[in-house]
């Protein structure tokens, strides 16, 4: 049975490999890898992903040390469940918006682009990383319809803690690049959860940082940053800052 958000790519999916006959690329994985190092900036993992099937051909191993689960045990419906819930909406808008991008190209164009975008998953440990998802086209068809790509995802917690997923189309050899494309949210996003204001305050809070620490470093009074604690308290229904600390951490808040 498949999952619900899985059921969702796979009609977005559908729009581009039904029906279609493979064409190759001649470009070997181990290529593309390279490629794709060029781009990376912490631990990372490989996949194949066959869009006809719905199905991965290829998982690296080292999706254990990133997420701690087996390579063995991951398909697609159980990576897609892993997606924080509050980004399984942008997940299929990004997909949306990459469907009717490819769809623009030239055959000698579609080679020659990466998409690349980030969500939160969760680890086997119940916490959450963010993931700089990157993706270019493996084979398809005589159409231009994408059937097989070749995707890595790359653990940027360090360099992003909160903030919406930013879509981009990167062009490769010589074609232009598109950053930060505006996605139609054709699926419902949810609204923030905590305020920029919140998860700025948040994010030092787990960092160890004081309240007079923290108003130094927002220029704001310690008054102030003392009602956001409060005002954070209660969203979180958490008991105190220790507690709230470790949900935000856990449930993928920051």
């Amino acid at each position: 049975m498949k999952s619900l958000l899985l059921n969702e790519a796979s009609k977005i999916w559908n729009k581009i490999s039904i029906g279609e006959k493979l064409k190759e690329v001649q470009l070997e994985l181990d290529i593309r890898k390279k490629l794709m190092n060029i781009f990376e900036v912490g631990e990372s993992y490989f996949y194949v992903f066959d869009l006809i099937e719905m199905k991965l051909d290829f998982m690296s191993k080292e999706v254990e040390s990133v997420l701690g689960y087996p390579s063995s045990q991951i398909n697609m419906a159980f990576l897609l469940d892993k997606i924080h819930p509050e980004d399984q909406p942008w997940f299929l808008n990004i997909e949306n918006k990459a469907i009717e991008f490819f769809a623009t190209l030239s055959l000698e164009q579609i080679p020659n682009y990466k998409l690349r975008y980030d969500y939160r998953i969760q680890k086997s440990n119940g916490e959450y990383i963010r993931v700089l998802q990157q993706v270019v086209t493996l084979e398809y068809s005589e159409t231009g319809r994408i059937l097989k790509s070749f995707g890595a995802h790359t653990d940027i917690s360090h360099l992003k803690m909160i903030g919406n997923p930013v879509l981009s189309f990167i062009g490769l050899n010589g074609e232009p690049s598109f950053i930060n494309v505006d996605v139609e949210k054709v699926f419902k996003v949810p609204s923030e959860f905590l305020s920029k204001r919140e998860s700025e305050i948040l994010l030092m809070l787990v960092d160890g940082k004081k309240t007079k620490e923290i108003a130094n470093d927002l220029f704001i009074s310690e008054a102030t940053v003392s009602t956001h604690r409060k005002n954070l308290l209660a969203k979180t229904k958490a008991k105190n800052t220790s507690e709230m600390i470790v949900m935000a951490i856990t449930k993928g808040w920051i």
